[in-house]
């Protein structure tokens, strides 16, 4: 199984990539300890940053980007960890995932993190993310983990982290995403943009003529006189 990381941090080092380290580290643990087979890979968003937002603007991902979204879509679990701005997430993660396909990521297991300068940000993980993934449709752990600059030291943030790995490494053993995809559930699947499902709009309508400035069969529009 592979599992992902994601790291919006955008230092060298990143507080924010040593969190996802950790939790990827405590996540291989319990996977070897349980008979799962994993390997990792990375996805720095710091380097990406122009690119996605070039993505953003013209529709179209560069190849940074398109490199990155195929390594999220063979995800198997997922670490998505962001720093915390302004009393919110990153806006290069949220980004970054503003131009996934919004179905890539049925079904996937997901531990939320976010890391911040004080405690005051610790609901953001929750708050935020934890709303962006359920609208992604993947499957977020219970347990999220933040840590606080003081956190770093503490047993409650090593704890927070093994429930969170353990939660993960029981999703994977389950093999959730494979079950959920291959169950006959017919998702509502949409990859690409706006024209997508164009095809099957009927434009040739009363409703859609009176809509484009004509008019439906057998009611000529009549010119309206002036008052």
């Amino acid at each position: 199984m592979k599992l992902v990381l994601v790291s919006g941090g955008t230092s060298d080092p990143s507080s924010t990539r040593m969190l996802a380290d950790r939790i990827a580290a405590r996540v291989l643990e319990r996977a070897t300890a349980a008979g799962v087979e994993v390997t990792t890979a990375v996805i720095e968003l710091r380097p990406l940053a122009a690119e996605i937002a070039s993505a953003q603007v013209t529709g179209f991902a560069p190849p940074a980007v398109a490199a990155a979204i195929a390594t999220l879509a063979e995800a198997d679990g997922l670490i998505v960890a962001t720093p915390v701005y302004k009393a919110g997430v990153s806006g290069l993660v949220k980004s970054f995932f503003d131009v996934v396909d919004q179905d890539l990521l049925i079904a996937v297991p997901t531990v939320l993190a976010a890391t911040a300068g004080t405690s005051r940000h610790a609901l953001v993980a929750d708050e935020q993310l934890r709303s962006l993934f359920a609208y992604l449709r993947a499957l977020s752990t219970p347990t999220s983990v933040f840590a606080a600059q003081e956190d770093w030291g503490s047993t409650g943030l090593a704890d927070r982290i093994d429930r969170a790995a353990h939660e993960l490494v029981v999703l994977l053993e389950a093999g959730v995403k494979t079950a959920m995809r291959d169950a006959g559930t017919h998702y509502n699947r949409v990859f690409g943009g706006a024209g997508q499902g164009a095809d099957e709009v009927e434009f040739d309508s009363d409703l859609m003529r009176l809509a484009t400035g004509g008019s439906a069969q057998g009611s000529p529009v009549r010119p309206v006189r002036p008052v």
